[in-house]
């Protein structure tokens, strides 16, 4: 055996929580799905935020820049919220490409107007995501990650709001 491999065997019944072996399966893998997605959008908005042009382009680096922020950091909530729970999260590059939902988008030139609406729609359906990890959390009873996942869905929809707002000026 590696020596990575033991922590990733851990028996379940080792975590500190109360929650059963299935919730903890099954709630630590769509951690670990919403932990990939978010990590797509991190990577995508930069992206964005790095190679933003155009008229405003000084308005629009300033949102990316602060919604990037926001995004990245949700990324270490949901990693040790997994954790805690007795659950293992992502470990590399090529867990985070397994487990995304999200498109990357790797396109040399994007018109600024694509950048924000492809970002609300991304964020739209990350609030979809959250959601439906909210309704396993609810199912089991893990009123603590629920309770995370509130203030993710809320911070999401707010990234929403404003790049609808945006992209409707067009």
């Amino acid at each position: 055996m590696k020596s990575g491999t033991a922590t990733r065997t851990k028996n379940l019944g080792d975590a500190p929580t109360d929650l059963g072996g299935d919730a903890v399966v099954e709630i630590s893998g769509a951690l670990r799905k919403l932990l990939a997605d978010v990590f797509t959008l991190y990577v995508k908005t930069k992206n964005f935020h790095w190679h933003m042009s155009g008229k405003h382009f000084r308005d629009y680096h300033l949102l990316l820049d602060e919604q990037s922020t926001q995004i990245f950091a949700m990324t270490d909530d949901i990693a040790e919220r997994a954790r805690k729970i007795g659950g293992s999260t992502i470990h590399s590059i090529r867990d985070i490409a397994e487990h995304q939902r999200l498109k990357d988008n790797n396109a040399e030139f994007v018109p600024p107007q694509d950048m924000l609406a492809e970002l609300r729609d991304d964020n739209q359906q990350l609030t979809r995501e959250l959601r439906s990890t909210h309704k396993l959390c609810d199912r089991y009873d893990d009123v603590a990650t629920a309770s995370l996942i509130e203030n993710w869905i809320d911070e999401t929809e707010r990234r929403t709001w404003f790049l609808s707002e945006i992209v409707a000026e067009r």
